[in-house]
């Protein structure tokens, strides 16, 4: 994608308000900033500021004085910033967990990264959330059972769960998506009345429970779920057929799951 391009993928289409006047420049991005009021992990208000060689790294940085690294131009940064305004609380929950452990491995001693970091990199960069009524179809995910999802029961899928990518990455790779294209999913049941909403209250409701679960919960990259994100109804016409389903580079053979497959009903 063109960095002076606003078209969107149809998984990316909930992002469109904020490109309604064109692709923003950093002093756009600055200005819808401070109009949502947004803050990062340390509780200081955001500016989103060209990258620099400076000794603190993206999450320090961003943590400790409002920073955000934009690389002008950039639509992988320029996603992140897209998400930043549509998911604040749960951003900001993520740069606070990063922050957190970085100081707490530093102070130890370690130099590794470790899982909980790791979980919350894949989930920013890759995240999906499937937000639904009907846990058994999420289950069905879980266990690779794509056809019985996806075909044998698509119109109950399509009026009872909505997947909302979250990773910023993952939108980026979307600009010109590939076979085999996969996010990082986690589930949280929504009953009938949230299913109803507008997508921007939608997005914000959700945004407040993740921003709870990021805060408290421990996790490791295990706990997200494999989602082959050309799959997901509307996400390519192709899948409108149901031998799309059939394709093992991008839709692997049924498995059993996981216990606590997801952390997103904890």
């Amino acid at each position: 994608m063109s960095a002076d391009s606003p078209a969107l993928h149809p998984l990316s289409a909930y992002l469109g308000p904020w490109l309604a006047n064109g692709t923003p420049n950093l002093p756009r991005l600055d200005a819808m900033a401070r109009e949502r009021g947004l803050v990062t992990g340390n509780g200081v208000s955001l500016r989103f500021v060209e990258a620099s060689g400076g000794p603190e790294g993206y999450e320090e940085r961003a943590c400790l004085s409002g920073e955000v690294a934009t690389r002008p131009g950039n639509w992988h940064d320029l996603f992140n910033a897209l998400i930043w305004l549509a998911w604040p609380l749960a951003k900001a929950a993520l740069n606070r967990r990063h922050f957190v452990a970085l100081t707490d491995a530093r102070r130890q001693g370690r130099a590794e990264r470790g899982a909980l970091r790791d979980a919350l990199t894949q989930f920013d960069e890759c995240g999906v959330v499937v937000a639904g009524s009907s846990p058994d179809l999420w289950r069905n995910l879980c266990a690779h059972r794509w056809r019985e999802v996806f075909v044998d029961r698509r119109a109950e899928l399509l009026r009872s769960t909505r997947f909302i990518v979250f990773g910023h990455a993952s939108h980026d790779a979307l600009a010109a998506p590939f076979v085999g294209l996969c996010g990082k999913a986690l589930f949280m049941e929504v009953d009938a009345a949230w299913l109803e909403l507008p997508t921007t209250a939608a997005v914000a409701a959700i945004d407040a429970r993740l921003a709870t679960l990021f805060d408290a919960g421990e996790f490791s990259p295990c706990d997200w779920q494999p989602l082959p994100l050309l799959g997901i109804p509307g996400a390519t016409a192709d899948n409108e057929q149901p031998d799309y389903y059939d394709d093992r580079r991008q839709f692997r053979p049924p498995r059993t799951m996981r216990p606590g497959s997801s952390p997103g009903n904890r």
